[in-house]
């Protein structure tokens, strides 16, 4: 089934949480809301759930209006951000708990909610801690759980709010993986909640990048990473160099002098403020000279980023420092360490103003 989310609004006293948001997830897709914290995210999958009233607006779950229907008859699974499990119940009495309070008529017989705990606890591969409590797991393992209790009642949507957030980043890393093949065994409708921008690019069908309320862009992870639509999206798809920039006569000058040709939507601009955005993989070292426009820097910082290296370079007509990530391969033939001078190249820069970008 599908989701549609008609002009959205919310409100809690003067604060605007979401404004006039409207947005379509297909049937099976894993949609990431992502944006910085108090964006709107969790308040807009608390109304998908029924947790939370809208002031405006309709939210249309397979072609029916719910959107003033209670949490229980939505029929929507929710895994929260710290697992919410019942302590005082093991593994399998957690995850059957959906189903045992469901009204006389809907409830399962007692050898259909064993044989489906059963199942879903093998496909989380939990089934070896049916009669484990919540304190003798793991967080993974107790995250694991709280989902198999969310598939039990065979939901029509399932919201999961940051539900790694709490995990550390190798256990997290391990879990997105394990989540994406689970979604693409079971192919049900769901949106999950984040602010780690890996992990919406990792797991997502498509990313909904969320800002103040609203909603800044939409598409799948390829295309709000490579073609961002505005500064803020840019800016928050991963590490980037930000430089306040000035749009004059056909160039973009950034710095004191340094010039980066504007594009053709841009060269009739006699002069226009703008910013410009480099990331750090994006950004050459070396030794030589290539052309006219490299910079000269200085190296100030050296950091070890796994199979990268990151450098903190000062180069002349810049106030900020820049920052560039090389390979381990580069950084050792090139001889690098604090103190050295290079040549620096920026090799792919963005700059937006107005509606612009390049």
């Amino acid at each position: 089934m599908g989701i549609e989310l008609l002009n959205i609004t919310k409100k809690f006293a003067a604060y605007t949480a979401l404004d006039n948001i409207s947005l379509s997830v297909a049937s099976g897709d894993l949609v990431a809301l992502l944006g910085p914290s108090g964006c709107g995210k969790t308040t807009l999958l608390r109304i998908i759930a029924g947790l939370d009233l809208p002031d405006s607006g309709k939210i249309i779950l397979e072609n029916r209006d719910t959107t003033w229907l209670p949490p229980r008859e939505k029929n929507v699974g929710f895994v929260f951000q710290h697992y919410a499990l019942f302590r005082r119940m093991n593994v399998f009495e957690n995850v059957a708990f959906g189903l045992k309070v469901l009204a006389r008529d809907k409830r399962p017989a007692k050898s259909e909610i064993k044989d489906r705990v059963e199942h879903l606890l093998k496909l989380v591969q939990m089934d070896w801690a049916m009669k484990r409590y919540p304190s003798q797991l793991s967080g993974g393992q107790r995250q694991r759980v709280a989902l198999a209790r969310a598939l039990a009642v065979n939901p029509r949507v399932l919201l999961l709010d940051e539900p790694f957030s709490a995990l550390d980043a190798k256990v997290r890393q391990e879990l997105r993986r394990w989540l994406r093949k689970l979604h693409d065994e079971i192919h049900v409708t769901s949106i999950f909640v984040t602010h780690d921008q890996e992990e919406a690019l990792e797991l997502a069908d498509r990313i909904v990048v969320i800002n103040k309320g609203r909603i800044e862009q939409q598409g799948t992870p390829q295309e709000v990473y490579d073609h961002p639509a505005n500064a803020f999206v840019y800016n928050f798809l991963g590490n980037v160099n930000v430089f306040h920039g000035r749009i004059r006569n056909g160039w973009v000058i950034l710095g004191e002098q340094h010039h980066v040709e504007a594009p053709d939507e841009l060269k009739n601009l006699e002069e226009k403020d703008g910013k410009a955005f480099v990331r750090p993989y994006e950004i050459g070292i070396s030794r030589i000279q290539s052309n006219g426009s490299d910079l000269l820097g200085t190296i100030t910082d050296v950091r070890l980023l796994g199979g990268q290296i990151g450098l903190e370079l000062e180069c002349d007509g810049f106030n900020t420092p820049i920052e560039a990530e090389i390979s381990r391969e580069l950084f050792r033939n090139l001889e690098l360490g604090r103190g050295e001078k290079v040549f620096v190249t920026l090799n792919k820069v963005k700059v937006f103003t107005g509606d612009y970008e390049i």
